[in-house]
């Protein structure tokens, strides 16, 4: 079963506390264009429902970024927890390569 999420990219000067109070969740994009990484805010009620299905560096997510036109398959490499409340902080998605 093929996991999807949609994230738009972090605005320009934005604060992850103002974000984070706003319902959207900070989080990285690793290797979608070579060492380049990219900003993005994942909506924090979506990524608390894909958190039920998906294991970190193990579940695929196809992961969409409509602004820049993106979409590949992704696995949730870093997962940032919140240490008193408990939710997620921030989180870090990685673009996996498929095998040939």
């Amino acid at each position: 079963m093929a996991i999807t999420l949609e994230s738009q990219k972090r605005p320009e000067g934005s604060k992850p506390k103002a974000l984070r109070r706003s319902g959207l969740i900070p989080a990285n994009l690793y290797g979608h264009n070579g060492t380049e990484s990219i900003s993005l805010v994942v909506n924090a009620k979506t990524l608390e429902r894909l958190l039920k299905q998906a294991t970190p560096n193990k579940t695929e997510i196809e992961l969409s970024i409509p602004e820049i036109e993106w979409t590949g398959k992704t696995v949730i490499r870093e997962l940032q927890i919140h240490p008193a409340k408990g939710t997620p902080y921030h989180l870090s998605f990685f673009v996996t390569k498929d095998k040939v």
